[in-house]
């Protein structure tokens, strides 16, 4: 697992990641249900899609949109075990434990955050 700065230093220089962003729907959705209730799915996903030791379909789990989490995942390589094991340190072919998850979730939650704090 890596910190917060560094992480996000090195995403903003990947062209790929930095591409991210959310759509006007993802962006009102996000301020309707607002954050507690998005990071309550970021904890589902994470663990339905990403925890097991073994993952149907890694690599293609996560969608590429369709919700702020979605987004949010590929904007911080945590969208599959492939880009957690290149970006977070986070070995494949291990169940994740409850402190990994919980740090899937705050990377995620820091992603998000910004676009809460942006100016309506």
């Amino acid at each position: 697992m890596r910190d917060l700065e560094s992480l996000f230093q090195a995403l903003q220089r990947s062209d790929f990641r930095a591409r991210f962003k959310l759509n006007a729907k993802d962006l009102h959705y996000l301020q309707q249900k607002g954050l507690p209730i998005i990071l309550d799915h970021a904890e589902r996903f994470v663990a339905e899609r990403l925890a097991p030791a073994v993952v149907a379909n890694d690599g293609q789990q996560t969608p590429m949109r369709g919700h702020p989490v979605f987004v949010a995942q590929h904007a911080t390589a945590t969208c599959c075990r492939g880009c957690l094991a290149k970006w977070h340190r986070l070995q494949e072919g291990r169940a994740l434990t409850l402190e990994e998850q919980a740090y899937i979730v705050v990377v995620i939650e820091h992603w998000l955050e910004r676009y809460l704090q942006m100016p309506v």
